[in-house]
């Protein structure tokens, strides 16, 4: 009995635990941004770091190597239907979405055709269905998240003091 009693209150006290720890916010938590543009439905799925006062571009984030475009899993880009991005066709279906950020300002835009991907890691230039150069936007004040936002002219990242716009018709 005090053995049965025992277990009863460890199994407790390992579930409140766990539910605790699932109560906690998530240092970049998952995030969605949807919407239309010129007819295709568009959704980004990234996560959502913050600044915490860090150095973003060209620190935590280096200059000229691929980056996953948000936190913790690779961003994915998906649209279900043929659209172009900067002037360029990108088909209908679902991407892992990279950028390579450039101190000069013209980032490059990346859309790989493996979705799902840890990070960057085994990120692979060979299968890119389409790399596009886009120029950045300094915004007027901090956005502490990561966000994505969709217009109807195409979607934009902002992080920190940076926006970059991506067209897409």
């Amino acid at each position: 009995m005090i053995k049965t009693i025992a277990l009863l209150v460890t199994a407790v006290t390992v579930s409140v635990g766990a539910m605790a720890q699932d109560a906690a916010p998530k240092p970049s938590p998952a995030a969605t941004a949807t919407g239309k543009v010129k007819g295709a439905t568009i959704t980004i799925n990234y996560s959502s770091p913050a600044v915490k006062g860090r150095k973003i571009w060209g620190g935590l984030e280096a200059w000229d190597k691929v980056w996953r475009a948000g936190a913790n899993e690779a961003t994915t880009f998906e649209t279900d239907k043929d659209i172009q991005v900067q002037g360029k066709t990108l088909p209908a279906g679902k991407y892992g979405f990279f950028l390579l950020p450039k101190e000069s300002g013209t980032w490059t835009a990346i859309f790989n055709k493996e979705p799902k991907q840890w990070g960057a890691y085994k990120y692979e230039e060979a299968k890119d269905q389409l790399r596009v150069d886009v120029k950045t936007k300094a915004l007027k004040a901090t956005q502490e998240r990561l966000v994505y936002k969709i217009t109807s002219s195409g979607f934009s990242l902002e992080w920190d003091k940076t926006s970059v716009p991506v067209a897409i018709k």
